[in-house]
């Protein structure tokens, strides 16, 4: 008789984790999202927050599982992104501080389009097909937070904020974030306004982005589980 093989407690213990990589690198996304607000106002509570912002981009690199080329240009990339959410508190006219954005959106669109086409590949869809989707709309929404920040780094009059909503005057990072989202979803973000022809056109990008994503997203999902009850037709 034929014994089964059996396996390492350690590989079956850490087998729910690498099988779950889209999931695990959601959930960093949506605790930055969330927990960003109470973390802002500086100390060591700020400073571990961005550190834990940083372990997320190197949890991207891993849900990806790039081969050995990409996985470089991946991690040359990752750098000055982990280096701007790590050291940049808020951005500057500096030229380190306009390129470490900017090198950190290039980063951004490179694991969107490599979760993409990694997801949108999958003739069945599961757990992790959309999860993968949601990390994309998350990254999204980060990706546009970081390029207001640098337009407001080159421009600083690019947004204004109404004295009436805002107990500041100067945008900071987590309006961006606000900003960001509401544009996605479409919903308007009150109390900030872009003012600048720059902040406005990337104000209209992103809210057509984010509409036709999810229009493409629901028509794909929907295109997949759809697909097998008509092939088996007869």
């Amino acid at each position: 008789m034929n014994t089964p093989l059996s396996t390492s407690p350690g590989s079956s213990d850490m087998r729910p984790l690498t099988g779950h990589k889209f999931f695990l690198l959601f959930l960093f996304l949506l605790v930055i999202l969330v927990f960003y607000p109470y973390m802002q106002h500086g100390g060591f509570g700020y400073f571990a927050f961005r550190v834990f912002g940083s372990v997320g981009i190197l949890v991207a690199v891993y849900a990806i599982r790039l081969r050995r080329t990409l996985l470089l240009v991946a991690l040359l990339l990752a750098v000055p992104a982990v280096l701007e959410r790590i050291l940049l508190r808020e951005p500057d006219a500096g030229f380190l501080s306009v390129l470490s954005i900017a090198l950190s959106f290039v980063f951004d669109v490179f694991i969107v389009v490599v979760i993409f086409r990694r997801i949108f590949s999958n003739d069945q869809p599961n757990s992790e097909t959309i999860f993968g989707a949601l990390c994309i709309y998350l990254l999204i929404g980060y990706a546009f937070a970081g390029l207001y920040g640098m337009v407001v780094a080159i421009q600083p009059q690019a947004f204004y904020l109404d004295p009436r909503t805002n107990l500041h005057a100067i945008p900071n990072r987590f309006d961006f974030i606000y900003y960001s989202f509401a544009t996605m979803v479409s919903l308007g973000a009150g109390g900030i306004t872009a003012v600048s022809a720059p902040a406005r056109s990337l104000t209209v990008i992103e809210a057509i982005i984010g509409v036709l994503y999810l229009a493409v997203l629901i028509a794909r999902l929907m295109g997949a589980y759809r697909s097998p009850s008509v092939s088996g037709r007869p």
